[in-house]
């Protein structure tokens, strides 16, 4: 799983991985919040009007799927599932954004390691103007007071996640990431962590 602010390049890391594995794994980069955006573009599971309010409304306002909206995570993320073969690591980023959607995430997928991308807020903000990692383009939520809100949101609610998985006895990975850190930079430093438990 990769877990970091927005703007910290989880994404450019994900597809890095997709490409060269991990540690000599196959993987396969399931980015939760660009499933989200092709599903609320009528791409991808089926779901009914209601569902298909509640991703949108995600999206427009920056707000998290609360545990009970789990099931609208869990069908796009068993669709992803059915199309991977079974040998490669999945790497998640973007799900799950809170305990409760860890827990509930608990029966879907077993979770081998968390590679953790630290990443302050000045930081992110400089990575999201200059487009270091080459994946903001067309990006609707870029915007200043929509990024400092999803930053309020990641320390709130997502960063209890270092917690919950310690505890779990789940591998971590600390990667430090700049402000010029580009996805191969970010893929040889998770390579090269060394496992925090």
């Amino acid at each position: 799983m990769l877990l970091g602010p927005t703007g910290s390049g989880k994404t450019p890391l994900g597809e890095a991985l997709e490409k060269s594995g991990f540690r000599g794994r196959r993987c396969r980069h399931f980015d939760f919040g660009a499933s989200l955006r092709s599903c609320a573009a009528g791409l991808g599971p089926e779901f009914t009007p209601a569902e298909l309010q509640v991703v949108r409304e995600s999206l427009a306002t920056g707000v998290l799927l609360k545990d009970q909206q789990f099931p609208i995570a869990a069908k796009i993320l068993n669709e992803f599932i059915s199309r991977t073969d079974r040998d490669s690591l999945i790497i998640l980023n973007g799900l799950p954004r809170h305990t409760g959607q860890a827990a509930a995430l608990n029966s879907l997928v077993e979770m081998a390691g968390v590679i953790v991308l630290e990443c302050d807020a000045a930081t992110v903000m400089r990575r999201i103007a200059s487009d270091t990692g080459g994946d903001r383009g067309g990006r609707s939520d870029d915007g200043a007071s929509m990024v400092a809100r999803k930053l309020t949101i990641y320390e709130q609610q997502t960063t209890p996640l270092i917690e919950y998985y310690r505890s779990l006895g789940v591998p971590l990975l600390l990667v430090a990431v700049g402000k010029n850190d580009g996805a191969e930079t970010l893929r040889l430093a998770a390579e090269a962590a060394h496992e925090v438990i």
